[in-house]
């Protein structure tokens, strides 16, 4: 058989294309839910599929996997509560265009850019595998610590100028808190203060909760401005002039999604911070000041963040190592299934991988459905009067802790971390780059350890960054973002684009 008649698989089975869109609904649903992890869904799934056929249960868990990364972006968009860790840089724009009464639109976008970055990386899959999969195995320890580094010095650029020293504050913040606990290499303890609670560490998860749902709850109560808005912007789609307008960043930004989820271990986190970075710096007439309810606010991470689905599957696929949480469970399944993911794969069984690449694809399909069908039932949260919705927020907050670990420990921290969001909220310190530093804190501390340990010493290791290409390419765009963000540069800058064009 060709890869043409593989790939027709399922979309020529009703039972295939049903199981697709039943995964794909179950998983937008689980993702909107905040606490409720792609990841544990996933889980589950392979725990009870095992029983299945391989084909089943593999479009299955695809389809979850599509819809619970898109159904992250449903809450930080209404509620300012990222579903998903991933969906973390979408509640920069994403809400306060629900504050001005576009959430439709808003949901539009995400939508819409959401399909289009799971089709291109999907695309990405099926023809650049081998290529992209050889760049990500030359990456070396120092590699994966330089670009969780960069994700962390980006920061700055999250919130506006004003903002940098808090924002690189509540980074440095978020790092310590991140490191709490066991050390994964020696371990040895880290912060603990000597309790057993501490030993396991803090659950980022508690901490994204605590910060952004239950500190909005506290917010919001603190408020005298009782304002709701009570208007869905009735247009649901962007117009095909500003879908053309908007093509460039998108492309850009699943380039971005696809490289970077192609990289063990980098996963959405990254690439949608990235991408939401990326089109900061770029972007030079928004439709609105970024943060303020630009359209490339909400696009460009969510464009990035499906768009690293297909790049995660990339390495785990052609390489056996996951690209991110999920794809080490997707390994897992594989192996119950008697299949080993890894340079054979697509020898011994080109047809699963022309199935998953299917499923991929109408996974997508069926988000922009799913997403459609389901567009105004979902806006319309924003017309729950304040004295109803916030309650269910505190108990969603409540819940979704404790539903992390099934630890009461976690419902503590979630609310000691939404005290601490409201205070930040109120003295005006980005919670954002708190969280990133929680999620980038201990991958870094890993990363680096690992990296000097490989050269023996430290001074081996700085030396490594100058004599590998990657690191050295790396090491550079560091240095620039920290010589462009001096005084210096800016005066240089200045003054070289005043100086006269001659001849």
């Amino acid at each position: 058989m060709s890869w043409l008649e593989y790939l027709k698989i399922p979309f020529t089975n009703p039972e295939l294309i049903l199981i697709a869109a039943v995964g794909t609904f179950a998983g937008f649903l689980i993702g909107s839910m905040p606490g409720l992890s792609v990841t544990m869904a996933v889980t589950l799934l392979v725990s009870l599929s095992y029983t299945w056929d391989t084909i089943p249960a593999i479009v299955l868990i695809i389809g979850v996997f599509f819809g619970g990364v898109y159904g992250g972006s449903r809450s930080a968009i209404l509620l300012n509560i990222p579903g998903t860790p991933s969906s973390l840089a979408t509640t920069f724009d994403g809400y306060p265009l629900t504050q001005r009464g576009e959430s439709g639109l808003a949901i539009g976008y995400a939508t819409l850019y959401s399909v289009f970055g799971g089709l291109l990386g999907i695309l990405v899959l099926a023809t650049a595998s081998p290529l992209i999969s050889s760049i990500a195995l030359s990456f070396a320890p120092r590699d994966y610590f330089l670009i969780m580094l960069l994700g962390i010095l980006l920061v700055g650029s999250l919130g506006s100028t004003d903002y940098k020293p808090k924002s690189i504050f509540a980074a440095g913040l978020g790092i310590i808190v991140g490191l709490i606990g066991m050390d994964a290499l020696t371990a040895t303890d880290r912060f603990t203060l000597g309790t057993v609670e501490l030993k396991g560490g803090i659950s980022f998860i508690a901490c994204l909760l605590g910060l952004f749902g239950l500190a909005e709850v506290l917010h919001q109560l603190h408020s005298t401005n009782n304002h709701q808005s009570t208007s869905i912007s009735g247009k649901l789609l962007p117009s095909m002039r500003q879908f053309v307008q908007f093509l460039p960043l998108s492309l850009r930004t699943s380039t971005i999604g696809v490289m970077i989820g192609s990289l063990p271990g980098a996963g959405g986190e990254i690439a949608s911070i990235m991408a939401y970075d990326h089109a900061k710096r770029t972007v030079k007439k928004p439709s609105r000041p970024f943060g303020k309810g630009a359209y490339e606010g909400v696009l460009a991470p969510d464009t990035a963040n499906m768009a690293a689905i297909g790049g995660a599957l990339i390495p785990m696929l052609t390489l056996g190592i996951p690209g991110d949480a999920v794809t080490a469970v997707i390994i897992g399944g594989l192996m119950i299934h008697g299949l080993t993911p890894g340079p054979m794969l697509m020898t011994s069984s080109p047809d699963l991988f022309w199935v998953i690449v299917g499923a991929g694809i109408l996974s997508a399909i069926f988000i922009f459905i799913w997403g459609m069908l389901g567009l105004s039932l979902f806006a319309r949260v924003v017309l729950i009067p304040k004295h109803v919705l916030l309650p269910i927020i505190a108990f969603l907050t409540v819940v979704g802790a404790y539903a992390i670990r099934n630890s009461i420990t976690d419902v503590y921290w979630m609310i000691a971390f939404g005290i601490v969001g409201f205070f930040m909220k109120k003295y005006r310190f980005p919670t954002g780059p708190m969280v990133l530093g929680i999620i980038l804190g201990p991958m870094m501390d890993g990363n680096f350890r690992r990296a000097v340990m490989m050269e023996e010493n430290i001074l081996g290791f700085l030396i490594s960054l100058f004599s590998h290409p990657i690191s050295l390419m790396l090491t550079l765009i560091i240095l620039f973002t920290l010589f462009s963000q001096t005084s210096w540069f800016q005066w240089l800058k200045g003054k070289w684009l005043r100086q006269p064009l001659s001849g």
